[in-house]
């Protein structure tokens, strides 16, 4: 009898085991299959956003510009990149200059509004303003950029 009774012991606490890592593999399971449907569900059409560029002369005109790029709803976020070195030609010569790199996610209908707003408020000559539109990201990212930035 006591062999009987130590594998009815054993098949229970098999079927314990069992029945405990379910549990815990059906909501692990449940939460990475939610958030691969949530993330396969946003739909983005290649183009919508854009990423731009802008360069300024230093810190103080790259917080001015991209706090009022922001407040203005011409972009979701602006990324201040300080130190870089530009190298360029301007009026006939070579140029070096330190300077401060704005990374700016907005929708591609914005870039002609946010080209005029930099424009109007940038102490260059010749401002920077270039785009480039996205292709491809993380969805909710894309999605907030929608939302942020109106049509």
């Amino acid at each position: 009898m006591r062999i009987g009774e130590t594998l009815h012991a054993g098949s229970l606490k098999t079927l314990l085991v069992t029945v405990l890592l379910s549990a815990f593999m059906f909501q692990l399971l449940r939460t990475v299959g939610l958030r691969a449907f949530s993330m396969a569900s946003e739909t983005y059409t290649s183009g919508t956003h854009s990423a731009a560029f802008v360069t300024c002369p230093n810190d103080t005109v790259a917080r001015d510009l991209a706090r009022g790029i922001v407040e203005q709803k011409l972009a979701a976020c602006v990324n201040i990149v300080p130190a870089i070195k530009s190298i360029y030609e301007w009026q006939g010569k070579i140029e070096e200059d330190n300077e401060v790199l704005l990374m700016i996610k907005t929708r591609s209908s914005k870039v002609p509004a946010l080209a005029q707003y930099v424009r109007s408020n940038h102490p260059y000559e010749v401002a920077e303003v270039i785009s480039l539109p996205i292709d491809q990201g993380n969805p909710p990212y894309l999605k907030w950029i929608g939302d942020i930035v109106p049509e």
